[in-house]
């Protein structure tokens, strides 16, 4: 599960190109057509080759699973049988982890969250795909397909493995009445004084400044992840605020689980699998998607520039995300999975249902984590946007 994910925005120093995510646009100022920079000239194979015998990973906790930790868990064994690739996977923390690890040329592709993955593009650190050579993303929700985080200029640099949103959630038995608005751990924070908990990363501003987008319209907020100064620090100080009633900061889900189980943390962020984990635990928590909307995380595997074994790589693209395994994976994961016809695959016929896998409407509402530059990833160019450098020394500065 999400366990070792511990802090998905990681710090990165001085880096102009960092994490983020946010609604989709269509021009080339934004939208899934570009973002504002020109990544190095490459482009993606026309057709495969003959497999290399091995292929070498970067991914999440839970993604490349051989059935190690769990007997139950093992996608990627049948995947060796099958194509003759033996799976070696570098298990990272975190989205800085990833970045670092893809420039030293060892690995062959990873699986970048939109705070990785265009970093990883403008460093010229990841190739276009060319999605022909991988026949089940045809199956893919429409709604994965070309998105900011995962295309420059109408290229796609990855294919699509699973989404999550960022949710409210909170104990039953100690908030009345039921949340729908992420007021209540804003500007309705104190009445839960040491008890609101939120995501430790830099890229919750884009929480707040998603708050402040949909409740101070004068600010002309239109995209959490595109703002200028002073939108920037209206959502540093809403942060400041809120941290008066902070009792913890969390990243690790294992802790939020027992922080809500015991009452120490009584309303803030979370993932629905931190929401399955507690319910199934006895804790009285619920959650739910607010009026405002919701931030949220959208996974790529994309293929390294530097790739050893390329069509090793573009066979574990391909499997990753067929029907069987990408169900598989998004169980044990907890997440919505990307092919929309792993929904058939699941072991509990209700996964899909319960993680919105396809429900349009639903993922409307959430904004994904992509990385704010100082071209304004809402078009305007009139002013200059603050980068994720900044986001990353103000959340130092949040937290005190």
């Amino acid at each position: 599960m999400r366990a070792t994910r511990t802090c998905l925005a990681a710090a990165v120093g001085g880096l102009l190109l960092v994490t983020a995510c946010g609604s989709s646009g269509d021009d080339d100022k934004g939208g899934p057509g570009g973002r504002g920079f020109t990544p190095p000239k490459m482009s993606a194979p026309a057709a495969l080759g003959r497999t290399e015998g091995q292929v070498n990973l970067i991914a999440w906790a839970g993604y490349a699973e051989d059935g190690s930790n769990d007997p139950k868990a093992d996608w990627v064994t049948p995947f060796e049988k099958r194509t003759g690739c033996q799976v070696n996977t570098k298990i990272a923390g975190t989205s800085d982890e990833m970045v670092n690890l893809m420039k030293t040329g060892q690995y062959d592709a990873v699986s970048a969250s939109g705070d990785a993955s265009l970093r990883l593009i403008a460093s010229g650190d990841a190739a276009p795909v060319n999605t022909d050579l991988v026949p089940h993303y045809k199956d893919v929700f429409p709604g994965l397909k070309m998105q900011p985080w995962n295309s420059v200029k109408n290229v796609a640099y990855g294919i699509p493995h699973g989404r999550g949103a960022n949710l409210l959630m909170y104990r039953t038995d100690k908030v009345s009445p039921a949340p729908d608005s992420w007021k209540a751990v804003f500007d309705d924070a104190p009445a839960h004084q040491g008890k609101v908990t939120a995501y430790d990363s830099p890229i919750y501003l884009a929480d707040a400044a998603l708050y402040l987008m949909k409740t101070k319209p004068g600010l002309g907020i239109k995209d959490p992840y595109a703002l200028d100064q002073k939108q920037f620090d209206a959502a540093v100080g809403l942060l400041k605020r809120q941290n008066r009633s902070i009792g913890e900061y969390w990243s690790d889900y294992l802790k939020e689980i027992s922080a809500f189980k015991s009452g120490d943390s009584v309303i803030g962020t979370s993932w629905q699998v931190i929401v399955n984990t507690a319910q199934a635990e006895k804790a009285p928590v619920k959650a739910v998607l607010p009026k405002e909307g919701a931030t949220g995380w959208s996974d790529t595997w994309m293929v390294s520039a530097k790739a050893k074994h390329p069509n090793c790589a573009y066979k574990w693209l391909d499997w990753i995300v067929s029907p069987k395994a990408n169900a598989q994976v998004a169980e044990y994961f907890g997440e919505a999975p990307a092919n929309a016809k792993a929904c058939q695959e699941t072991a509990d016929k209700q996964h899909c249902a319960t993680y919105h896998a396809d429900d349009a409407a639903y993922w409307k509402r959430v904004h994904f984590w992509t990385t704010p530059l100082p071209q304004c990833l809402d078009g305007r160019t009139d002013v200059t946007c603050v980068p994720y450098a900044k986001w990353v020394q103000a959340w130092t500065e949040i937290k005190g």
